[in-house]
C-alpha cells in the first residue's frame, strides 16, 4: 500500500495563532485510514487548537494540512465537513431547545440523500439506544452523558471519513465514560477513522492505535499507543503515577 493511499490526514509544520499568541509551533501528525489516533497533553498544550486548525475554524499561518491527498489548509469549515471531516466539539455544543432528532438532523444539513440520512439516523439509534428512547426530548434537558451521545451522533450524521472527538469523556459519570469509549471502538470498526483528544489518557491510549503527546504547542512524543502507555515519562505526567 502506498503512503498516499494509506495516509488519510497529514499535518506538516502547522503553526496556528490566537492574535499574537502562538498556540501551535510546527505540529506534524498523521492519521492513517482505519486508525484511532489520540492526542494527549495538559490543558493549553494545543490539542483543541490542532482540531480547530484541521476543521477550518482557525487557519494556520504556516504549514500544511492534507486530507485524502487534497490540501485543505485554508478551506472553509463547511466545505471541510462536506469533504468528510466531522467533529464532536468539547462541551458538546448541542442546540438545547431542539429535540434529539432535530439535533441529529442538523448534523446532516449539507446532505441531500434522504434515504441515506434515514439510514444513518437508524445507525445512531442502534449505537445509542438511549437516544432512541429520548428522540423527542429537548437536548438541553438530558444528562451530560446523553448529551455527549447526541453530540457524537450529530457528527456521525455527516457520514464522515474522519471523526474528530474533543474531550468526549469530560465531566461524565464512569458508566457513561465506558459506554462512550465502547462506541468509539465500534464506530471505528464500522470503518470511520478517529482523531481523539482526551484528558483521560489511560482510556484514550487503551482504544487508540497510535498517539501523540503535545506539550506547549509542539509534539513531544509520538509512538504506538501501547508503547506510550508504558512510557515512564507519559505514565508520570499523564497517567498520574509517581
Amino acid at each position: 500500500m502506498t503512503e498516499q493511499t494509506e495516509t488519510l490526514l497529514q499535518l506538516r509544520g502547522v503553526e496556528t495563532f490566537y492574535g499574537t499568541i502562538q498556540a501551535l509551533k510546527g505540529v506534524s501528525i498523521d492519521v492513517r485510514d482505519g486508525e484511532i489516533v489520540t492526542l494527549i497533553g495538559a490543558n493549553g498544550a494545543g490539542k483543541s487548537t490542532t482540531l480547530r486548525s484541521i476543521n477550518g475554524l482557525n487557519h494556520p499561518r504556516k504549514g500544511s494540512i492534507v486530507f485524502k491527498g487534497r490540501d485543505i489548509t485554508y478551506q472553509s469549515a463547511h466545505s471541510i465537513v462536506k469533504m468528510g471531516i466531522a467533529q464532536s466539539p468539547e462541551g458538546r455544543k448541542l442546540f438545547p431547545r431542539m429535540t434529539v432528532t432535530e439535533n441529529l438532523e442538523m448534523g446532516a444539513f449539507q446532505r441531500h440523500d434522504r434515504a441515506g440520512v434515514r439510514e444513518d439516523m437508524d445507525r445512531v439509534f442502534t449505537l445509542f439506544p438511549r437516544l432512541a428512547e429520548r428522540r423527542t426530548q429537548k437536548a438541553g434537558t438530558m444528562s451530560g452523558g446523553e448529551q455527549q451521545m447526541c453530540a457524537i451522533g450529530r457528527a456521525l450524521m455527516a457520514r464522515p471519513t474522519l471523526l474528530m472527538l474533543d474531550e468526549p469523556s469530560m465531566g461524565l459519570a464512569p458508566i457513561f465514560v465506558e459506554r462512550i469509549f465502547e462506541t468509539i471502538v465500534e464506530v471505528n470498526k464500522q470503518g470511520t477513522s478517529i482523531l481523539l483528544v482526551e484528558q483521560n489518557a489511560l482510556m484514550a491510549l487503551h482504544v487508540a492505535n497510535r498517539g501523540y503527546v503535545l506539550e506547549t504547542g509542539t509534539v513531544a512524543l509520538a509512538d504506538e499507543a501501547k508503547a506510550l502507555a508504558q512510557n515512564e515519562q507519559v505514565r508520570k505526567t499523564y497517567l498520574g503515577e509517581t
